[in-house]
């Protein structure tokens, strides 16, 4: 008998061969579907449906039952789009899938070519800001600005972006913040501004909606303060490199001309006064000393320019910045501080309104305090608990219980029970501070603080409103109160409402700080000149000897220190107000603190 098999048995090794032999990549058939096992046939295909085809699924950890899932953020139809969004997986699921980082999503996108319209403006934001910058802020900062904006709008345009209602809100708030320098004199309040314009003009380049957005916007702008300077230096390396070879001759042509004006007008003016007078005139300041200062005013105006505009042409997806979500607690464990903190924020409050309605005089011959001790003893700690107030309510959010509907109630009635509670601590803050003020004057520090905590109210006032309807806009809601409380700080002139009053309580008491009054900016002068003689003069000596010796420019001078300037001019300081007699009026009308 033959051992040789037979043509059967041949037949069925050779098919079981063919299917144990391991199966490369195969064509793919006519509808465009990988064949086979890549084909979601055989033990390793994926059962779950839009998975990648040829990888087994991996489930992960999955939802926590019962729990609520924030689908993230929708599309905004007041933001730009970013052209290329990518999955946008929402917030707290860099928690869920594994160690994901908050930048995991994060992708910077290359800008196009720079335009050459935009190189124009950065190079006239430059040039402005060498020549008007030397001096002082006011409408200079305006005048700057200008072209700055133009750069980053022209260097927008190739990108698909557009301005929308947001871009705008923000850019005019910025600008408007810029115009509180050219109104007012002060110089902190002006600070404040400007800073807060730099904030506000990048939510302007970058857009965004979140609360990584609003916060991280500035740092965008501090990377592009690199990459925006060498992405214009590429451009205008493109656009010079056919027009180099009359490069050379032009140079030559402006080094001898330059060469001739230096030497024929300076003979000129050697020669004739008045054509040396009107020659000051047009020539600028290009002495030694001054030219360093003027190249550096000059290299931070194209910087800047090139940075916004590198912003707006290639913006930071802040937005895609997920912020893991906390473990959500029991109902129990989370509501139980919550309610005694509540109860002991309406005992305070009780006992507030007993001292308002019942009299201040039974609670000071309790205490053994003063009115004055009494208010300024309570102001300070009134405010952390504001912020305090705040932070437990953030922390709170964070570990909220969202199993359902009756979880959400919860919340929302813990929650909004604890901002009423908190409105009624600002209100006892302010009131506070306004007794305070009423015994011992308004100063600085104590118009800043009182706005600090009536903000601090508004945003409590903002999160009770998204409590009901919904925190899509909170982020962008607190920056703009942000903006439009800076700019209403600046616009009403706390150097001013100081002076006023200061002399209204002249008026009341006859007494006066002329040691204080002295200290403030020309902003107060109108108030100021309110004061009889000799203590007006003695009140404005200061602001009147720095404005005599201050010679700036138009563009460098506010209008609160013009306005000052002419009431001087209408009403010269009394002869009579000299260092003695200043000292002997202040310890006259001077008051304990």
């Amino acid at each position: 008998m033959s051992d040789r098999p037979s043509e059967g048995e041949q037949e069925r090794q050779a098919e079981q061969g063919e299917r144990d032999r391991p199966e490369g990549p195969r064509e793919p058939d006519r509808a465009g579907k990988p064949q086979g096992a890549d084909a979601g046939v055989g033990p390793e295909a994926d059962p779950e449906p839009g998975s990648d085809p040829g990888t087994r699924a991996d489930p992960g950890p999955g939802p926590d039952p019962g729990t609520e899932t924030d689908p993230g953020p929708g599309p905004d139809p007041d933001t730009e789009t970013d052209p290329d969004p990518g999955p946008d997986p929402g917030p707290g699921t860099g928690t869920d899938a594994g160690p994901v980082g908050w930048f995991a999503d994060l992708r910077m996108r290359s800008p196009g070519p720079v335009p050459t319209a935009t190189l124009w403006a950065a190079l006239a934001t430059g040039v402005l800001s060498m020549v008007m910058f030397g001096d002082g802020l006011a409408v200079n900062l305006l005048l700057v600005a200008l072209p700055a904006t133009l750069a980053a709008y022209w260097a927008a345009r190739p990108s698909g972006r557009r301005p929308r209602r947001w871009t705008l809100i923000w850019g005019v708030g910025g600008l408007a913040l810029l115009a509180v320098p050219a109104l007012r004199d002060a110089d902190w309040p002006s600070f404040l501004a400007v800073v807060t314009a730099v904030a506000a003009g990048s939510l302007a380049l970058h857009g965004g909606r979140t609360w990584p957005a609003v916060l991280f916007g500035p740092i965008g702008l501090c990377n592009a303060i690199v990459t925006g300077p060498v992405w214009g230096w590429h451009g205008l390396r493109e656009r010079s490199g056919g027009a180099r070879a009359a490069l050379g001759p032009l140079l030559r042509a402006l080094v001898v001309a330059a060469a001739l004006l230096l030497v024929f007008g300076a003979l000129f003016a050697w020669a004739d006064a008045a054509f040396a007078d009107l020659l000051g005139g047009f020539v600028p300041d290009a002495s030694v000393s001054g030219t360093p200062w003027r190249v550096l005013l000059f290299a931070c105006g194209v910087v800047g320019a090139l940075a916004a505009a590198h912003t707006a042409a290639a913006p930071a997806p802040w937005d895609r910045v997920r912020v893991p979500r906390g473990r959500a607690r029991g109902r129990v464990e989370w509501a139980l501080p919550l309610v005694v903190l509540a109860v002991l924020f309406a005992a305070f409050n009780a006992v507030q309104l007993v001292v308002l309605f019942g009299g201040y005089d039974a609670v000071l011959d309790r205490t053994g305090l003063s009115y004055a001790e009494y208010a300024r003893q309570g102001f300070w700690q009134l405010l952390l608990v504001t912020l305090l107030t705040l932070l437990v309510i953030v922390l709170a959010l964070r570990w909220a219980p969202r199993a359902g509907a009756r979880d959400r109630v919860l919340v929302r009635s813990v929650l909004g029970t604890l901002c009423v509670l908190a409105l009624v601590v600002v209100a006892s803050a302010v009131r506070r501070m306004d007794m305070y003020v009423e015994a011992y004057g308004l100063t600085r520090l104590r118009i800043s603080v009182v706005a600090v905590e009536l903000w601090l109210g508004l945003v409590i006032v903002l999160i009770m409103a998204a409590g009901v309807w919904g925190a899509r806009l909170l982020p962008r809601a607190v920056a703009a109160s942000v903006v439009a409380g800076v700019l209403a700080f600046g616009l009403a002139s706390p150097d001013a409402l100081i002076a006023e009053r200061t002399v209204q309580r002249y008026e009341e008491t006859g007494t006066v700080d002329l040691d204080y009054a002295r200290d403030l900016s020309a902003d107060a002068v109108p108030a100021l000149d309110r004061l009889d003689e000799p203590a007006r003069s003695c009140a404005l000596r200061s602001i009147a000897a720095d404005l005599a010796e201050d010679d700036t420019p138009w563009y460098a001078t506010s209008w609160g220190e013009a306005r000052a300037r002419d009431i001087l001019a209408d009403r010269p300081l009394s002869p009579k107000a000299d260092y003695t007699t200043c000292a002997r009026v202040e310890s006259e009308l001077l008051y304990e603190r």
